[in-house]
């Protein structure tokens, strides 16, 4: 019951900004995108998954007491979040391609740190973040391109 109170603190914070900031998903329809870019049905979906593994990671660490004095794991932790959360108000709420592109090089950028420093407490957990990082490198890449095609 821990284990399962655990994984739900550290799964819906992540949705957090789905719920604060209001977001113009026709904004999405609107804009030139690439071939390569995903139908707006699948994000939810994706980073519903991503959200899973990233809960269960910090649930694996929770558990084994890793994280109660591993401060550059919080803060790649906190840093990862805190950009994650904002690309959602950066690209629908404010419709600003570019504040969204650099905030999406964070997002990889902390998930790398956020992967490393997982390897560095437990293996296993970390290998839950892989699909985020290379999820991060796509969202990356794409919003760079979204952003050439919309100048």
């Amino acid at each position: 019951m821990k284990t399962l109170f655990r994984f739900l603190v550290a799964f819906f914070p992540w949705f957090l900004s789905g719920l604060l900031f209001s977001s113009n998903f026709s904004f999405y329809d609107k804009i030139h995108l690439p071939v390569f870019a995903l139908p707006k049905s699948l994000f939810f979906p994706i980073w519903t998954i991503l959200y899973f593994f990233i809960a269960i990671s910090i649930t694996i660490l929770l558990n084994k007491n890793y994280i109660r004095y591993e401060k550059e794991y919080k803060k790649s932790l906190f840093y990862n979040y805190l950009f994650n959360q904002f690309f959602l108000f950066f690209f629908f709420t404010l419709e600003n391609i570019f504040f969204a592109f650099i905030d999406t090089v964070l997002i990889f950028i902390t998930s790398l740190f956020l992967y490393y420093e997982t390897k560095e407490l437990n293996k296993k957990a970390s290998y839950f973040l892989i699909p985020y990082v290379f999820f991060s490198i796509y969202a990356t890449l794409l919003t760079l391109v979204i952003y050439f095609m919309n100048l």
